[in-house]
This record gives structure tokens, C-alpha cells and sequence, in this order.
């Protein structure tokens, strides 16, 4: 096993694996964890694992799948509160603040009602930058259902959150998934 290629791959792939298991979690925590997981059977797994023409996208998968376990296992799940002098000191310091806390306390709780694939899939699509095939190969499913999915969580989420966002805007151009980069 090539231990110093594992180690300058998980190097350099380690801050994306985070911000996209952050914005798929919405915690960090539970973020580090699953990336954690992964990158130990990645290392496990490494010798077929650096064959693949696309590994990047192998981990990514790696990643969804232990979210997807992860939602399975625990039915009840814990929701982040600021508490008020957090968000007090907050609106002190910036004027937007609160409407920015706001904002994406909302983005938060309208992802987690969406159902996972959706999820993963505006994730991948928005947030990672992904094209639709690149993220058909990662959620394991065709190319028209991320399309489908794509669409109808963003309809979702306009719909909870009021978002002013087109069908289909071009990667990263989703503001409001923006919080997720601040997990990492």
C-alpha cells in the first residue's frame, strides 16, 4: 500500500470532503465525524481506490452513503440553537446579521425536511459545483432523476424559504447554501 499517496490525496481532498458533509449534515460535528469514517476505509481501501479514474467523486459517494446510514440509524436528530446573548452580540456587531442568521436558520430547517436525495443533490449541484452527470455517479441513480431531484428541492425550498433562485442557476450560485463553507 502507497501510504504517501493516501497522504497527499486525504490532504488535499480533506477541506472539500468537509464542506460538502457540513452542507449536507448542517453540523459540523457530525460533519468531521462522517468524513472521519470515510477517510479510514478510504485508507483501507486505498490500493483499488487509486485506480479509479475518478477517486474524488468515489469518496464523495463514500460520503453520501455514510449521511444516508447515519439518517437511518438515529431517527431523532438534535437541532443547533444560538442562544439569545449569541444572537444578541451578533445583531451588535453588523446590522445584516440577524436577517443573515435568519436566513440561513431557515435554509437549514428547510433542508432537513427535504427527502435525502434531494438534499444531496442541490448540495452537489449548487454548493460542490457538480455537474448533473458528475452527481448521478455520485448519488448512484441516472442523470434525469438528479435533474428531477435538483428541481424539485429548489421548488421546495423557494417555497419555504422565499428564495428568488431560477429552475436551474449555475453552480456556487446559490447564495443561501453559502453557510456551509463556514463549517469546515
Amino acid at each position: 500500500m502507497d501510504v504517501a499517496s493516501y497522504e497527499d490525496f486525504a490532504r488535499g481532498r480533506l477541506p472539500g470532503l468537509l464542506r460538502y458533509a457540513a452542507a449536507l449534515t448542517g453540523e459540523t460535528e457530525q460533519a468531521r465525524d462522517i468524513v472521519q469514517e470515510v477517510m479510514v476505509r478510504a485508507f483501507t481501501r486505498w490500493r483499488r481506490i487509486s485506480r479509479l479514474d475518478y477517486p474524488d467523486a468515489y469518496l464523495r459517494r463514500m460520503v453520501t452513503n455514510e449521511w444516508t446510514s447515519w439518517r437511518r440509524r438515529w431517527s431523532v436528530r438534535t437541532i443547533t440553537v444560538l442562544p439569545d446573548e449569541q444572537l444578541h452580540n451578533l445583531a451588535d456587531d453588523a446590522p445584516d446579521a440577524m436577517t443573515a442568521v435568519s436566513e440561513r436558520d431557515a435554509l437549514r430547517r428547510a433542508l432537513d425536511t427535504l427527502p435525502y436525495r434531494q438534499r444531496a443533490a442541490l448540495v452537489l449541484r449548487y454548493y460542490e459545483g457538480l455537474s448533473y452527470e458528475e452527481c448521478a455517479q455520485v448519488l448512484d441513480c441516472a442523470e434525469g432523476t438528479v435533474r428531477s431531484a435538483c428541481s424539485r428541492g429548489a421548488a421546495a425550498l423557494r417555497r419555504a424559504v422565499d428564495l428568488d433562485v431560477g429552475t436551474d442557476v449555475g453552480p456556487g450560485a446559490v447564495p443561501s447554501l453559502a453557510w456551509a463553507k463556514d463549517l469546515s
